[in-house]
């Protein structure tokens, strides 16, 4: 019984300063934001209200047409090339970006004996 007591009170104790630093944060906030209630200072330009839709569609819209930006450049390359997107899907061969489409075992040695491929051919 005195262990649901002591357990009661310890509980009871961090409910009161989780109260007082709820409280204490309100009421910061409440006091930083007094300012922005004032009225516009005399000389000052007194804007028009700001339409709804636009704000939707600044806060919402442009995000998303940033996103849908993005997902296009990261995703329709592959796509164009006809490779799967999806996750599970096969793991792409080796690729040699912009280089010649043939294996890389091909690109060390020369083609021919008259080839000049295959590195350096260290003459002076």
């Amino acid at each position: 019984m005195t262990t649901l007591i002591t357990a009661f009170a310890v509980l009871a104790r961090r409910a009161r300063v989780a109260l007082l630093a709820l409280g204490l944060a309100g009421t910061t906030v409440l006091l930083g934001a007094a300012p922005a209630a004032a009225d516009v200072p005399v000389g000052w330009s007194d804007p028009a209200d700001v339409n709804p839709l636009m704000a939707l569609l600044l806060i919402v819209g442009l995000p998303l047409l940033g996103l849908l930006a993005l997902a296009a450049m990261i995703y329709g390359p592959p796509l164009a090339r006809g490779e799967r997107v999806a996750p599970g899907a096969p793991a792409v061969a080796n690729q040699w970006i912009g280089g010649p489409r043939r294996k890389t075992g091909e690109l060390a040695g020369p083609d021919t004996e008259e080839s000049q491929a295959g590195g350096s051919s260290a003459r002076w």
